[in-house]
């Protein structure tokens, strides 16, 4: 029996290059392949058979460099520093291959088993650029392998290099005599074992990498003597670590390219490069936008989803025939009248939770998924955060930002997951309060989009006051929190037409993840107002916010919806709709409860997520801003409304 450990495969590079694609052609499993950047916030792992030889493989998370700043580099450069792998495949953008051999380097300074996969070749083709594989092999002295894989082409030839690969000569940069004497002298210094070279950590080291500091601390000897020297440096104001090797790095990847890459005259540009460069100006890509909302979002979602499949849920299937049925027989089968309402009745688990998740939020976030699996799959996102970069550091955050807030219009709770990709912690406490603030997650904007679909204006002036507040609320933010001012550096994939298959499995994953995390927590919702109801507690809450309810001019009944809001912001979406179908909303009425449900107190799940991710401190004063800041601002758009007699 063969007991040797498997080899083991490392896929690295930046985001959005077909790392993920690569993994699951390798693997023959499924992993997530999004069509912009930070999907990878997790490791994706598998096995693969090459030759006659298993190997373990795992999808590093995208990275710009083995200096991290953003978590996902943190983590990468961890599984880099401590799983020593026998091949490592650094993934890059063919068309950009300029721009990335600055890392290649750096993973070659490392000592690391390095196969360059120079993948994205027929976009390449496209822009007429032409690579001279064999004189790239020469120059890095690495094997070189030219893929397309989304099509598979080139993978069979990077597994028999894979299967091949034997050690090369190594490979790194001569910076100028300071600094290699200053390289040579932290090298002395280190003694311990990192997987990779000590002139890579003696590098890190010098740039001060925290990462890599922590490390050194725990198994060097001599830590504080690196620690002189790394602070001696980084107070010479004439000697900048970073300036110098990012210098000599990118000089040495411009002369690499200018010998193997060529441009051949190309023809005019293909109808999506010039859709890709409208979508990303201004003056082009704001009405695209205003497109994507309108046919996308409120057209799509409101109308067919919110509208359409909702009424046929709603007043169809359960009105006409479960609510009565499971009535029937609940009260066939229960003599106790206070049980009775715990699956059926006004809050009962059947008629209200199970109806609102089916009927209700089910639909909406369905078409929510679809649409957005349609704009990730053909490369809109990072195009639309290239938009409103500008916008967004206003505000305090980067384009960057974009993911997490596109993601809290599906759910906020996973959206405020994803921010610890954000780079700095200071754009992470900021997101996470925007998304608690003023991002509707899918179940609750579908419904808003149903509460308004025969009323755009009124949809409007709702859309603009959410608008006002995310930016004011932002740009106040910007100035009262500290930290450094936020960068934005992203990789542009090519923008084409999304794949059937793609939507299908995105859809059915996500729909069947968020079905399966929010039916129990309707039915435990259900069930602690049953509770509630049984001891008295849940009048009494709901009595306590009557009182700001009225302050609103809104109906007594409207604080059931808010208390609701707090369970599930959709479960309190649901509720409004209610209300509104019972016809005990005027139009008034209808835009106070809307903005003051969509700015209201974070749900249960997304309390414990901003608690999980920024601190007991950070997210219970978010919860709190919040709550008051949501009231506040309904008792200012109702006196409005009182004032200027504006009627909807």
């Amino acid at each position: 029996m063969n007991t040797e450990p498997r080899k083991k495969i490392l896929i690295a590079g930046s985001p959005n290059v077909g790392k993920s694609v690569i993994f699951n052609d390798l693997t023959g499993s499924y992993a997530t392949v999004s069509n912009y950047p930070g999907t990878s916030v997790e490791v994706s792992r598998g096995k693969s058979m090459i030759g006659n030889e298993e190997y373990d493989v795992a999808d590093t998370p995208g990275m710009y460099s083995l200096m991290p700043i953003t978590e996902e580099e943190r983590v990468s450069q961890k599984i880099i520093f401590s799983e020593k792998a026998d091949v490592l495949l650094h993934v890059v953008d063919a068309k950009n291959l300029e721009r990335m051999l600055p890392f290649t380097f750096q993973l070659l300074e490392a000592g690391l088993p390095v196969i360059l996969v120079l993948n994205m070749m027929d976009e390449a083709d496209k822009l007429g650029i032409k690579i001279d594989v064999a004189r790239l092999e020469a120059e890095l002295k690495i094997p070189v392998v030219p893929t397309v894989s989304v099509t598979g082409k080139g993978m069979d030839m990077l597994r028999r290099a894979i299967q091949a690969y034997i050690i090369r000569e190594p490979f790194f940069l001569q910076y100028d005599k300071v600094m290699e004497e200053k390289i040579l002298s932290m090298e002395q210094l280190v003694k311990s074992e990192y997987n990779t070279s000590k002139r890579a950590v003696a590098l890190l080291l010098l740039q001060k990498d925290e990462e890599i500091l922590a490390l050194a601390k725990e198994k060097e000897p001599e830590f504080e003597s690196m620690l002189k020297l790394a602070d001696e440096i980084a107070e010479d104001g004439r000697f900048s670590v970073n300036y110098i090797l990012n210098m000599k790095r990118y000089q040495a990847a411009t002369e690499i390219a200018e010998k193997v890459m060529s441009t051949v005259t190309a023809g005019k540009l293909g109808f999506a490069e010039k859709l890709s460069r409208l979508t990303m100006n201004p003056l082009t890509g704001i009405p695209i936008l205003l497109l994507v909302l309108y046919f996308g979002f409120y057209k799509f979602i409101g109308g067919f989803g919110a509208g359409v499949l909702v009424d046929f849920l709603e007043n169809t299937v359960f009105v006409v025939y479960v609510n009565p049925y499971v009535t029937r027989f609940v009260e066939g089968i229960i003599p106790w009248v206070s049980l009775q309402q715990l699956f059926v009745g006004e809050y009962g688990i059947i008629t209200l939770g199970i109806r609102y998740a089916v009927a209700i939020i089910l639909p909406i976030v369905g078409t929510f998924f679809v649409m957005f699996a349609v704009i990730e799959d053909c490369g809109y996102l990072p195009r639309l955060a290239m938009l409103i970069d500008r916008i967004f550091k206003k505000i305090g955050l980067s384009g960057r930002a974009v993911i997490p807030m596109v993601l809290g219009l599906g759910c906020k709770t996973m959206a405020t997951m994803v921010t610890r990709t954000l780079p700095t912690n200071r754009e992470r406490i900021m997101a996470t309060l925007l998304l608690a603030l003023a991002i509707p997650c899918a179940a609750q904007l579908g419904v808003i989009l149903t509460l308004f679909k025969d009323n755009l204006f009124g949809f409007l002036i709702w859309a603009m006051i959410i608008a006002m507040i995310f930016l004011l609320v932002g740009y106040i933010g910007a100035k009262i929190l500290p930290g450094e001012k936020p960068v934005f550096f992203m990789e542009v994939p090519p923008l084409r037409l999304p794949k059937l298959s793609n939507i299908i499995v995105k859809t059915y994953t996500r729909m069947t993840w968020y079905f399966l995390e929010v039916l129990p927590l309707f039915i435990l919702a259900s069930i602690l107002i049953w509770i509630g109801q049984i001891t008295g507690v849940f009048d009494l809450l709901v009595g306590l916010l009557v009182h700001p309810v009225r302050l609103l001019d809104l109906p007594d009944k409207t604080a059931v919806a808010f208390f609701f809001g707090f369970f599930r912001r959709d479960y309190g979406a649901a509720g409004l709709y209610e209300l509104n179908t019972d016809g005990l909303l005027s139009g008034n009425q209808l835009l106070v409860a809307s903005v003051v449900m969509t700015v209201f107190l974070p749900c249960i799940a997304q309390l414990i997520m901003n608690i999980k991710e920024r601190g007991w401190r950070t997210g219970v004063g978010i919860s709190v801003f919040v709550l008051f800041f949501s009231f506040a601002t309904g008792l200012v758009l109702s006196g409005f409304l009182k004032i200027t007699g504006i009627h909807l």
